[in-house]
């Protein structure tokens, strides 16, 4: 058997080509579009590719995307001054702070300045709240995307055993919430699991987002299982040599040459869970402009 895999590109654009259809109703609706602003702080190249990514992936939908590159000797008060005048700008309806932060700056005490609605990447206390009570507002972008890749699968979640390696705020905690609001048995799993892979074979679905390459190794996986691979990990092929940078690859957290031999579905990686994050924090920016303009109209 070889799993189907669960393309992220293909159903991204499927997702951007909704928001777009939805933003445009918005647009004429409200004359304005909705607006989203990203704050990367440093010049970290890799952090600037994605928050550039982001800034365009927003205006081919037709969302007012801008990015503030901040110095990286910002400091912390200075961060929560442009937050505070984001916060009050009628025009603004998602804010996205680009993680992680300089040293001088506390990512808590930053993350809790952003306001509860305009928090579209779903990490403010307010929002996690809402999720863990079975009200879900703003849900941080990766679990969205993985739930709708378990959806492409086909994946039966009521009364399934799902199993979360990783209790991140950012995946794995809001996950669990996810795949239990939808009747799963849920098992999260972290570094002090003790026989991590016997708790692993037992998951009818298994995420697994703890950022270590190929830790899940094919004998984890239940025959049949759908298996959603958050990790994004860049290993060594080969050493440099001759002023020749090295060869790198990357890769997931689950062995996936191995994994895809015994379960019916899994995400690729790259190409899987990834251009699902981005599409679903464009859906989450049209989800609180929407939602703002309710609460104004009472």
């Amino acid at each position: 058997m070889s799993a189907t895999l669960l393309d992220g590109k293909k159903l991204a654009e499927t997702v951007r080509n909704e928001v777009r259809v939805g933003v445009a109703e918005f647009t004429k609706t409200h004359g304005r579009p909705p607006g989203l602003e990203v704050i990367l702080v440093g010049e970290d190249p890799a952090s600037q590719i994605y928050t550039r990514n982001k800034e365009k992936a927003a205006k081919e939908v037709g969302i007012r995307g801008k990015l503030h590159v901040l110095p990286a000797d910002t400091s912390e008060d200075a961060l929560l001054r442009e937050l505070d005048r984001l916060n009050n700008d009628d025009t603004v309806d998602g804010i996205l702070v680009q993680l992680p932060l300089p040293k001088q700056i506390r990512e808590q005490r930053v993350l809790d300045a952003i306001r509860p609605d305009k928090d579209v990447d779903g990490f403010h206390p307010v929002n996690a709240g809402m999720l863990a009570s079975g009200r879900p507002s703003l849900v941080p972008c990766t679990p969205r995307g993985s739930m709708r890749l378990l959806d492409l699968a086909g994946a039966r979640l009521e009364g399934a055993r799902a199993v979360v390696v990783g209790r991140s705020n950012i995946v794995g905690k809001p996950m669990a919430q996810l795949l239990l609001a939808a009747n799963a048995t849920v098992t999260m799993a972290h570094s002090r699991t003790k026989d991590l892979a016997a708790v692993c074979r037992e998951a009818d679905v298994l995420v697994v987002a703890v950022g270590k390459a190929e830790l899940v190794r094919g004998d984890w996986v239940k025959p049949g299982a759908v298996v959603i691979d958050v990790g994004m990990n860049r290993i060594e092929l080969a050493p440099a040599k001759d002023g020749e940078p090295a060869k790198t690859k990357l890769v997931g957290d689950v062995a996936f040459d191995e994994a895809k031999e015994r379960a019916s579905a899994i995400t690729p990686v790259p190409g899987g869970v990834g251009p699902m994050t981005i599409a679903c924090l464009l859906d989450n920016t049209l989800v609180a402009a929407r939602a703002r303009v309710a609460a104004k109209n009472g």
